[in-house]
């Protein structure tokens, strides 16, 4: 039996540009339905997506809302990383993080890469 792939999805966009916040999500849940493992990394302005009831704000017009995405990839088995430096920069404790969230540093974040079949930054 052949390892599962598994690719990384590496977002740096938060709520200020919906659309762009959501589309690594939307991909994500696709490559579930696939069988790939899927890691997201949330770094710069995206780690806010993270913060509890932030993603219900997000609501991209064609797309589906972010929230409803987040959960069923959280519930699908996703993985999603977010950044610690960039939590601690915008006075976000990891208390305050969506249910499944892990923070990371920039040490996992190249691992995670390495590792993966194909990485997809947005």
């Amino acid at each position: 039996m052949s390892e599962q792939e598994k690719i990384v999805i590496i977002s740096t966009t938060g709520p200020e540009f919906q659309e762009k916040a959501t589309l690594p999500f939307v991909v994500a849940t696709a490559a579930q339905t696939v069988d790939v493992k899927v890691i997201v990394i949330l770094q710069a302005s995206a780690v806010l997506l993270a913060k509890q009831g932030m993603a219900e704000n997000v609501n991209a017009p064609g797309l589906m809302p972010l929230k409803q995405l987040m959960d069923t990839f959280l519930e699908l088995g996703g993985e999603l990383q977010v950044c610690s430096p960039c939590i601690k920069e915008r006075n976000i404790g990891e208390g305050n993080l969506v249910e499944g969230a892990v923070t990371i540093a920039a040490g996992t974040v190249v691992s995670e890469v390495l590792s993966a079949k194909a990485v997809l930054t947005y």
